[in-house]
């Protein structure tokens, strides 16, 4: 069946505000730009919208080592990871060697978090592999995302959901990477690869979603209990302990995509 690309998105600090592209290169370890930041609290874990939902309000411009954080009522600060030392951050169950990006960022964000945070960038050439319970032997690599490279949703699945609701609401709620559009609602339960030009992507494993669902991802506000209330109704996981929406996907081959591309999937049977 065929398809196409209907959304490109990256997110260059994990949990921050997303950017729209036309296009972009994928790799092996997901598009470019994509969670090569994250912000930890004082003990070094992970630090995202679960916690904090203010985080979606900051934006993000990145440039290898160097960023640039801004937020419409705190203005903005530049840093520079220190690629001179390299310290562990936690995320999952994982250890991650990361470069801390300074005392001055680390200071802007917790006084906009109102909480003790940092700010530190994945450290290169490390790899971190993904689940091998979902990839088998398939070495698949992921940065700062929860678990794997891609996160891939179908616009036929939120106008399902958002048929059933009071109130619609937009893809960013669910902060995909990879947009398609040409499928049946809820056909990403069962696409196995999805090829688009050289890059192919292997579907392999539905994407429990969490509070970050019901918040404003322009401003930060909580908007109550939706999509989750109507997710539990018809699309709750009992095997993975949630609702599910989207599917995590780990990259079989790099190269280019680009909104409007057609992309072939390829059904598990």
């Amino acid at each position: 069946m065929n398809a196409r690309i209907s959304g490109l998105f990256t997110y260059p600090v994990k949990s921050m505000h997303g950017h729209t592209h036309t296009v972009r290169t994928l790799t092996t370890e997901g598009l470019v730009g994509d969670r090569e930041w994250i912000v930890v609290d004082r003990n070094g874990l992970f630090y995202t919208q679960r916690q904090n939902a203010d985080l979606a309000a900051i934006h993000a411009v990145a440039n290898g080592h160097l960023i640039t954080l801004e937020h419409d009522t705190h203005g903005a600060i530049s840093a520079t990871a220190d690629v001179t030392a390299t310290r562990k951050v936690r995320v999952w169950s994982d250890d991650v060697p990361a470069h801390d990006a300074g005392d001055a960022a680390a200071q802007w964000l917790s006084d906009l978090l109102n909480v003790e945070v940092r700010l530190l960038r994945y450290a290169d050439p490390h790899t971190r592999p993904s689940s091998a319970r979902w990839v088998g032997n398939t070495p698949a690599h992921t940065r700062f995302a929860d678990g794997f490279a891609v996160l891939v949703t179908n616009e036929a699945s939120l106008a399902e959901l958002n048929a059933r609701m009071h109130r619609p609401l937009p893809m960013d709620r669910f902060r995909p990477n990879v947009v398609v559009a040409g499928v049946d609602a809820w056909d990403e339960d069962h696409i196995d690869t999805i090829t688009c030009g050289e890059a192919v992507l292997k579907l392999v494993k539905p994407c429990v979603r969490c509070i970050t669902t019901t918040t404003d991802q322009a401003t930060g506000a909580r908007t109550g209990e939706e999509p989750l209330n109507t997710l539990a109704r018809y699309r709750n996981n009992p095997d993975l302990g949630g609702v599910v929406f989207g599917m995590n996907a780990i990259v079989m081959q790099a190269g280019t995509l680009r909104v409007g591309d057609e992309a072939f999937t390829a059904y598990r049977f």
